[in-house]
């Protein structure tokens, strides 16, 4: 690993999030919402540390990336705008104190959307708009994002997007990665754009639709409401997120293919048919167990269980009712939800579909071989083979995303925590999800959580975004050796 070319790039990245501060500061001047000061100092701060950086480093420009340095790049990135991100939320006194900001920050970009605040509509507007920037920067990656504005990285780019896309198998539209880069903002930017405009054709105003679709697209869910979603209660809007959940849990290389005029690609991918079939049977299982139950109206029922399943299989985390009341099977669909999340290449958490479906297609291909042991056969996706390396990462991914599941929820149940509240918190940040049950169910929040219990669910929160192996590879000492 070269010091110098990581922290050249981390100093650009700084910059960026730094100058990206501008559109709050705008929106607090817009609202005369007292928090300005608080905004223009924090993007001084962050410019000023991001270009120092930058600076500094300037002798190695030019530098060829390996892949040691993306790795150490994309880990060491993503901690950093946790911390620049924290800024603004400490010194407009919105977040005193560093753990809760930090965990805010990290929680946006991540695109978890766990929060520890209690009161969200009290907060000035300019801080609201920052919140809700950093989880969609942080929802088609950050590093994504600089890939697409920094052409100079060259070759070396590749090194960042394999280390950063969110996707067991790197899907480039583009023979330059840097062009796959912008293509696939310039779609999250279209679909983004509309979904402003079909919320503000509701009855929210242009800035809860902003907000609103800032929170949509990355599957982040923060929201400018201490009720989420529910506060509207309008169908019409429930409706439209819901649509747009689930097109951020699709793979988005399929969105620009669809653009392109392939109007059947949701069809004709055999994960996008899995992930569309799982939301659609989870849906109907919901629904008729709220049913009578939970809902007198059939009509609620379905409105009610179509929005929490794509809310969490997406990874979301919007909320329109208190599924904690509701059936212990409905209860265990949405936990099933978690765990398997969006599909690959979205901008969803979890498991993803392909991951999953690879794994059934291999434990029925052994099954297979006990009974015709000496048939030679492959596991196929979408009439292609797949890599037998790429089965092996995805099984050692599988063991690893459990065994830390399972370590991290004895730690928090050690703090204190009952085991629904210890699991559900786990799963709801290393999934990427936000709300799970217990004290972090849907109509709480994560303050209540000890000191330590929110530092081991910021980390989880950073393993699940970057999906462990890249945050691992850092701890072992193999990486280190030259």
């Amino acid at each position: 690993m070269n010091p110098q070319t990581v922290l050249r790039f981390i100093g650009i990245l700084i910059l960026f999030l730094g100058l990206s501060m501008a559109a709050p500061l705008i929106v607090s001047f817009i609202y005369h919402d007292g928090s300005s000061g608080a905004l223009f100092n924090s993007m001084l701060i962050t410019c000023g540390i991001g270009l120092l950086t930058f600076l500094v480093t300037k002798k190695n420009k030019g530098a060829h990336l390996n892949h040691r340095d993306g790795v150490a790049i994309v880990t060491f990135g993503w901690m950093a705008a946790g911390l620049v991100g924290a800024i603004p939320f400490l010194m407009s006194g919105a977040i005193p104190d560093f753990s809760n900001a930090y965990f805010e920050s990290l929680s946006g970009f991540t695109t978890t959307g766990a929060s520890i605040l209690d009161n969200i509509e009290g907060l000035p507007e300019g801080i609201l708009m920052w919140r809700s920037i950093t989880q969609w920067v942080g929802g088609m990656g950050i590093i994504v994002l600089s890939i697409a504005i920094l052409p100079f990285l060259g070759i070396g780019g590749m090194q960042l997007y394999k280390a950063e896309i969110p996707s067991p198998v790197v899907d480039k539209l583009k023979p330059r990665i840097s062009d796959t880069a912008k293509t696939l903002w310039k779609v999250y930017i279209l679909i983004t754009a509309v979904e402003v405009l079909l919320l503000s054709l509701g009855n929210m105003s242009l800035f809860e639709a902003i907000n609103h679709a800032f929170g949509t697209l990355p599957t982040g869910g923060f929201s400018t409401k201490n009720a989420s979603i529910a506060y509207y209660d309008s169908s019409y809007l429930d409706g439209i997120i819901i649509v747009f959940m689930l097109l951020a849990g699709i793979n988005f290389s399929l969105h620009y293919r669809l653009l392109r005029g392939d109007l059947l690609i949701f069809g004709k991918d055999p994960e996008c048919r899995v992930f569309l079939i799982m939301v659609a049977l989870f849906i109907v299982l919901i629904s008729f167990n709220i049913h009578g139950s939970v809902y007198e109206s059939l009509s609620k029922s379905i409105q009610y269980a179509t929005f929490q399943v794509s809310s969490i299989i997406t990874t979301t985390g919007f909320v329109t009712a208190d599924y904690e009341q509701w059936p212990s099977l409905s209860k265990n669909i949405l936990m099933l939800c978690m765990f398997l999340g969006a599909m690959a290449g979205s901008t969803g958490g979890g498991m993803k579909t392909m991951r999953i479906m690879l794994l059934a297609k291999h434990a029925r291909q052994e099954m297979f071989r006990i009974v015709h042991p000496h048939a030679i056969t492959t596991v196929k996706l979408g009439g292609k083979a797949v890599p037998q390396e790429v089965l092996s990462s995805i099984w050692g991914f599988f063991i690893l995303y459990l065994a830390i599941f399972v370590a991290s929820a004895m730690i928090m149940a050690s703090l204190g925590l009952d085991m629904i509240s210890a699991f559900s918190s786990v799963a709801a940040c290393i999934f990427n999800i936000g709300p799970g049950l217990g004290i972090v169910g849907p109509v709480n929040n994560y303050l209540a959580v000890p000191l330590l219990g929110k530092w081991v669910l910021t980390f989880c929160m950073l393993l699940g975004r970057l999906e462990i192996y890249t945050v691992f590879v850092l701890l072992m000492p193999a990486y280190w050796r030259k």
